[in-house]
């Protein structure tokens, strides 16, 4: 069961802010405060240590306010809670994100980390698509699991997170380096990426980016 509510003045003064709450038979995640057009304060508490320093990532580069407290079956794995908070996301930043009028809709961004790097590119264009590449120098050593995480597991979170948002996400890393790196460039884009598509442009004069008149 999905309890979700968002909040919204009138055009001139409304903000894209929304509280998510999410709760199955495996996990529990509530996401109290939500704010895209933030300072990137965050409390993130999802019992995954991985995960926690990589949202924490996100939500500062990104300027998003997020306060989001997690729970699961992590005594089986962390599979369960990582996916479910990715879906949690994707559905809370969709609608804080209304009717998406005026925004830049499209964006994307390049992060170095050390030896490592990581470019995303975001189309919040509607229909969701994921691509995760490898580039040239990256080791296939990134696949196993490290500090509890895994780059399955970071792929799964961000599909998850791609597809309820309703977004194309396009993920390449490269270079030469460990997980941790790869996967800090990839959130601290994803930060930069997404904050980017959600601005605000004042010549769209409130209209939905699409020459069709519709996401």
């Amino acid at each position: 069961m999905c309890l979700c509510s968002f909040f919204r003045k009138d055009r001139a003064t409304s903000k894209r802010e929304t509280k998510y709450e999410r709760k199955s038979k495996e996990t529990e995640i509530v996401i109290s405060r939500l704010n895209i057009d933030g300072k990137g304060e965050s409390s993130i508490s999802t019992g995954i240590g991985f995960l926690d320093h990589m949202l924490t990532l996100f939500a500062y580069h990104g300027y998003f306010d997020i306060t989001l407290k997690a729970k699961g079956d992590t005594h089986v794995d962390n599979h369960h809670l990582n996916e479910d908070i990715g879906i949690s996301l994707g559905e809370a930043f969709k609608k804080a994100l209304g009717e998406e009028r005026g925004i830049v809709r499209m964006a994307s961004a390049e992060v170095p980390m050390d030896m490592a790097g990581a470019r995303v590119v975001i189309d919040l264009s509607n229909r969701p698509a994921f691509k995760f590449s490898f580039g040239q120098g990256v080791s296939e050593k990134i696949i196993t699991d490290s500090e509890g995480y895994s780059l399955h597991y970071a792929k799964d979170f961000l599909e998850s997170f791609s597809k309820k948002l309703c977004a194309n996400i396009h993920i390449e890393i490269a270079g030469d380096g460990d997980m941790h790196h790869y996967l800090e460039a990839v959130f601290k884009a994803l930060g930069v990426a997404l904050d980017s598509a959600t601005k605000i442009d004042s010549r769209r004069r409130g209209e939905v980016p699409s020459s069709k008149g519709i996401l």
